[in-house]
């Protein structure tokens, strides 16, 4: 197995977004592992491996990374898509609630991150992307999203903490942040209501947040960036 392919870490990977990102990282010839809770390795081949668990376990996250390395000799880019949003009143939520978003959204970024940076300092290159929201900077009144904005916003945060700290060894640090995404997870019966709360008055599609991504990957002079793909909804009121 060749050992000069980029190698590219993606969590979450087994549908939505996640599996929009498998897609465009192996059409630009990269060779990818992919992880989620459920992932279903009969598509594994010679350019993908599949780690199934919770990203959030630490030895899950570990075995993300140690697997890339042991497959594939390197990890170029590792993209923190894994994450759970839940709309409710903020008085509604839950013990559960909470440890359930934290753990995913900030345990898993933490400590797949770690492994991962470490194995790009050996490197001395490398580029993680983080996926979060825009209503970490525009909040919307009819969805309800104080833990999503304490846990991607604290992730938009890192995102340029990170850049800051490792620019000057060779890895870069950027962020996604869409609107709201057609994906299995909203039903059609929504999607007029969620269109709606953009100002281009539509949803976002999974390709364009692929392209977003792939975009900071080639984008080599840019690192600290959190990009917008949300129809407008970070401009402001609307």
């Amino acid at each position: 197995m060749s050992r000069h392919s980029q190698v590219a870490v993606i969590t979450g990977a087994s549908q939505g977004i996640g599996a929009g990102l498998l897609g465009g990282f192996l059409e630009r010839g990269y060779q990818v592992v992919a992880n989620s809770r459920r992932i279903d390795s009969k598509h594994d081949s010679e350019s993908v491996v599949s780690v199934a668990g919770d990203i959030a376990d630490p030895e899950i996250a570990q075995k993300v990374i140690e697997t890339a390395v042991e497959r594939f000799g390197r990890v170029d880019t590792l993209i923190n898509n894994a994450g759970i949003f839940v709309a409710k009143p903020f008085v509604d939520y839950t013990p559960e609630d909470f440890s359930n978003v934290l753990s995913v959204n900030v345990a898993g970024f933490f400590h797949v991150t770690q492994h991962a940076l470490r194995q790009m300092l050996k490197q001395q290159s490398g580029h993680i992307v983080q996926i979060t929201t825009s209503l970490d900077e525009q909040p919307i009144k009819d969805v309800p999203s104080a833990l999503a904005n304490l846990t991607k916003g604290g992730l938009n945060s890192a995102t340029r903490a990170l850049a800051i700290e490792y620019a000057d060894r060779g890895i870069r640090v950027n962020a996604v942040s869409p609107g709201v995404i057609r994906t299995p997870m909203h039903t059609p019966e929504t999607h007029d209501f969620l269109a709606n709360l953009h100002p281009m008055h539509r949803m976002g599609e999974i390709q364009e947040i692929v392209e977003a991504v792939l975009f900071l990957e080639s984008a080599g002079f840019v690192t600290g960036e959190v990009l917008h793909i949300d129809g407008g909804q970070h401009a402001g009121k609307w």
